[in-house]
């Protein structure tokens, strides 16, 4: 009988060099996860990837590794600027990338910028001539700078990475992404990380990779293990009421509710705090700074339910949530996966 392979139980396993080990051990990364253990190893050899694994599985990990060490013997020869771009399609998630790259690379000086809407340009232009090593942005606001930021320019890009690709590709980015895929250098590794993999996302793969390794660290849009899932069909005038009774039950949980439109989460979150509950709305109207805001009080217990619309859906590092409830039936149900709790309701004739 052939022996069974041994498992990756380090990131040194994995090929990861000694200042980077260190800044994992700091963040308290002791073993790589599914996805972080089969990609490092083929990124570190040079290859082009296709990741696919479920929101929370340590994607960031996955590429910010092999590109941080990369940047780190290169530099060794001469300093290199506008290294890697990564692109996300929310600003909430681009900054929190960048926070990661700043992290594991903090014991090698390593520079990030972000570039993401609803914070100023000029300043933004500022912290490009600062020539960072990665970019983190989304992409209307990296096609801003590429074509009015004096001096900038992704001439030298060594590593594009999409993250959450399957969103990238729709209608609201798709034409940004075709003029950044056309001025970036065709010498270059690219990643492509999704929850999912849709048409849209193998048209990609075949227009800006080249022989990629595929990794699936989960089947299609499937959940955590872990994960309980109800559904609850009531009628439609008693929604309201049954979600405070869910929330008020929960009251000791931390909750994430889901609506359809934006107006839905200042509406409810007002009616929640009317009645006791430490509701907060994030969605896509607020300002920048109102959205990280409600995120941080969220992520730091001040208030323990998010009231949110689809741009708090994917990627973003919450480190508990007890509770996630779809108020609304999401139009398309593959932007969802970390759901369980759907209240959908029928109407009285």
């Amino acid at each position: 009988m052939a022996e069974e392979k041994e498992e990756v139980k380090t990131f040194k396993d994995l090929g990861i060099c000694e200042q980077l080990l260190e800044a994992c051990d700091d963040l308290g990364w002791k073993n790589p996860t599914k996805i972080q253990a089969e990609a490092i190893p083929h990124a570190l050899e040079g290859k082009d990837l296709i990741g696919l694994a479920q929101t929370g599985s340590g994607k960031t990990g996955a590429f910010a590794l092999p590109i941080l060490q990369s940047l780190l013997e290169a530099s060794e020869k001469s300093v290199q600027p506008f290294f890697a771009c990564v692109m996300s399609p929310t600003r909430e998630l681009a900054i929190q990338i960048a926070e990661q790259f700043e992290a594991l690379g903090s014991g090698i000086g390593v520079k990030c910028a972000v570039l993401v809407g609803g914070v100023d340009m000029v300043q933004q232009a500022i912290a490009l001539g600062k020539r960072p090593h990665i970019i983190v942005g989304t992409p209307g606001r990296l096609v801003d700078h590429l074509s009015n930021t004096k001096g900038f320019s992704l001439r030298t890009l060594k590593y594009l990475v999409l993250d959450e690709a399957d969103r990238l590709l729709n209608e609201d980015f798709e034409k940004s992404l075709d003029e950044i895929l056309k001025v970036i250098p065709r010498d270059r590794r690219t990643y492509l990380f999704s929850a999912t993999m849709t048409k849209k996302v193998k048209k990609l793969q075949r227009a800006c990779l080249r022989n990629p390794v595929k990794i699936e660290a989960a089947s299609k849009y499937s959940t955590v293990d872990t994960l309980k899932q109800q559904y609850r069909f009531i009628p439609a005038k008693y929604k309201d009421c049954y979600l405070v009774y869910i929330l008020t039950e929960m009251s000791g949980s931390t909750s994430m509710v889901f609506t359809r439109t934006c107006d839905a989460t200042t509406f409810l979150a007002l009616v929640l705090r009317n009645l006791g509950l430490r509701a907060i709305p994030i969605n896509g109207h607020m300002t920048q700074s109102k959205r990280l805001g409600a995120l941080n009080k969220f992520k730091a217990g001040e208030c323990n339910i998010l009231i949110c619309t689809d741009v708090a859906s994917r990627g973003l590092d919450i480190p508990s949530v007890d509770m996630v409830i779809n108020y609304d039936i999401p139009t398309n149900s593959k932007v969802r996966l970390s759901i369980f709790l759907f209240l959908a309701c029928f109407h009285n004739s």
